[in-house]
């Protein structure tokens, strides 16, 4: 593998663990006690992997709508550029 191929397979092993980190800090938000919800601990990281991943989400989330499932709407956007984002790192590995 050459040195490109080892710095965009790194740049995509980096923007996936910014995405677990999203994943877990939104998490942590939904099932955090509300007292501790809104003491503002973990909003500068919310803030930062937002900003980290919202300009790859965001294009998703417009061509895929939520689904929705009785009352509940779920947003798949995220973990369709989770498993992009895993696909792609395989390809660039395997390359």
């Amino acid at each position: 593998m050459g040195p490109l191929l080892a710095l965009i397979g790194l740049a995509l092993l980096l923007f996936e663990l910014v995405l677990i980190a999203r994943i877990l800090v939104d998490l942590v938000g939904v099932l955090a006690r509300p007292g501790l919800r809104y003491d503002g601990r973990l909003e500068p990281a919310r803030r930062l992997v937002y900003r980290l991943t919202e300009p790859v989400i965001a294009p998703v989330r417009r061509v895929v709508r939520p689904v929705q499932l009785g009352g509940v709407s779920f947003d798949i956007a995220l973990t369709l550029v989770f498993i992009a984002v895993i696909v792609l790192r395989q390809l660039v590995l395997a390359a």
